[in-house]
């Protein structure tokens, strides 16, 4: 039978592997380094665990065999993450940015970058090596990242610009909120892919690029954001001051198709956030069922035999489950046509991410005014529930522009996914809401 939700034996022994990790290695720091008021020392805190899952395969077991990784499919790779993230999700970003810092140098990167970069992520005898990503800017007017596709040029949309200076690329501007680029000190990961204008001259669509910057390049400092939720996985402001990166870092394939390495990014970690999302909500649904089979409120028998309990536990119940589902349909999509899922990644994000917000709290409110106590963990699942939908390319945004665009398209097809039908992402999907019209055929910014 083709449809078969059962784990095969090497799925569920990962699968059980990574709930061994997160309970026994990962738990027991979550509440000290959660409350670490220093966000760094917080991040600090988890280098151990770090280490371990380092050790265990889980920090680039995203990455293919070839190149040192762990060769596990987008499927395994959900299995996993929804375990850590049950337990903690800021700590399995971590992990995720490594992704999305490496996989565009395995679809874009030169043969002499991938066994580089990749061949150094993956042998590190300290299990300290960390990878990150530079997507997000400063909010502003008229830059900023929401609208990095913008057909304007320079300064709408990105705004670090990269201009070509010899034998080298000389980097200006600011980076805001992207994950793991302070490293363990907050100077540096070891390496960072960093999405930059290398034509100002020209749009969103057609002058961004990526390039490697490691570890020490100089012009390049760091400040640590302090945030609500996820924080054991540390968010950074980058500065550039006439930085000095070799131009062999610019990663080939991504010279003026940075946008697409964005959306290509955002739609494979669209179903690990959605699988996060199911993660904190499972960890909540089973303190709230654990709850209300215990506590009576003053009644003769446990909350659970009251009608409305139930029915609202039962409701969260079947939401989780929808929700596990789509991201295990989403990443066996992309594993099926090339790591390609800009439609289906963007709507299993947004879906999930939503919906599992709601049910975090509703489990709230069956525990009731208890769950506001931090002796308990529903605060800390809360926070962390309502940083899915706006961080990873925000919902608002660039999560839902992605799905507008390829409906918009007339050459989509609605029963595509349904049929398990490659839907071709191009650039043209990408600017339909970077745009407004002003009369006519004339267009200006948004």
């Amino acid at each position: 039978m083709a449809i078969d939700f059962t784990l095969s034996t090497d799925q569920k022994d990962l699968q059980l592997a990574a709930r061994d990790f997160a309970e026994n290695v990962l738990a027991p720091v979550v509440r000290e380094a959660d409350r670490e008021p220093d966000a760094l020392k917080a991040f600090q805190l988890t280098k151990p665990a770090y280490i371990e899952a380092y050790r265990r395969g889980l920090a680039f077991g995203m990455l293919p065999k070839e190149y040192g990784g762990g060769g596990v499919t987008n499927i395994e790779l959900i299995l996993a993450a929804e375990e850590i993230c049950a337990v903690d999700p800021g700590f399995a970003c971590t992990l995720l940015v490594n992704g999305l810092a490496l996989l565009p140098v395995w679809y874009w990167g030169s043969e002499e970058q991938k066994r580089r970069v990749m061949g150094a992520a993956t042998s590190d005898s300290s299990g300290e090596w960390i990878a990150g990503y530079a997507a997000s800017e400063p909010p502003g007017t008229p830059g900023g990242t929401a609208n990095f596709d913008s057909p304007a040029p320079h300064p709408a949309g990105i705004g670090v610009t990269a201009r070509r200076d010899g034998d080298s690329y000389v980097l200006n501007g600011r980076k805001y909120w992207p994950c793991n680029v302070g490293g363990w000190d907050g100077q540096g990961a070891n390496i960072n892919l960093v999405v930059v204008r290398t034509d100002p001259s020209k749009g969103g669509t057609e002058g961004l690029s990526a390039i490697l910057v490691e570890r020490g390049a100089p012009g390049v400092t760091y400040n640590i954001i302090d945030s609500f939720g996820h924080r054991l996985t540390p968010n950074s402001e980058i500065i550039f001051e006439d930085a000095r990166i070799p131009a062999e870092n610019l990663v080939e394939g991504t010279y003026g198709n940075g946008d697409l390495l964005i959306n290509r990014n955002f739609a494979w970690s669209g179903p690990v956030a959605g699988i996060a999302a199911v993660g904190v909500a499972r960890a909540a649904y089973e303190a709230a069922l654990s709850w209300s089979k215990t506590y009576t409120a003053g009644a003769s028998h446990p909350m659970i035999h009251f009608q409305n309990v139930g029915y609202v536990l039962g409701d969260v119940a079947a939401k989780i489950e929808a929700c596990r589902y789509f991201c295990w349909k989403a990443a066996h999509y992309i594993d099926q046509h090339g790591y390609h899922g800009e439609l289906i990644g963007a709507m299993n994000k947004v879906f999930c991410t939503e919906l599992l917000f709601d049910s975090v709290y509703k489990c709230m409110q069956v525990v009731g005014v208890n769950s506001a106590d931090k002796k308990h963990m529903f605060e800390k699942y809360l926070r962390e529930a309502a940083i899915f939908p706006i961080y990873d390319g925000g919902n608002f945004g660039m999560q839902r522009r992605r799905v507008h665009g390829v409906l918009a398209s007339p050459t989509f097809n609605p029963r595509a996914l349904m049929d398990n039908e490659f839907v071709h992402f191009v650039k043209d999907m990408e600017m339909v809401d970077t745009v407004q019209r002003i009369g006519g055929d004339h267009l200006a910014p948004a």
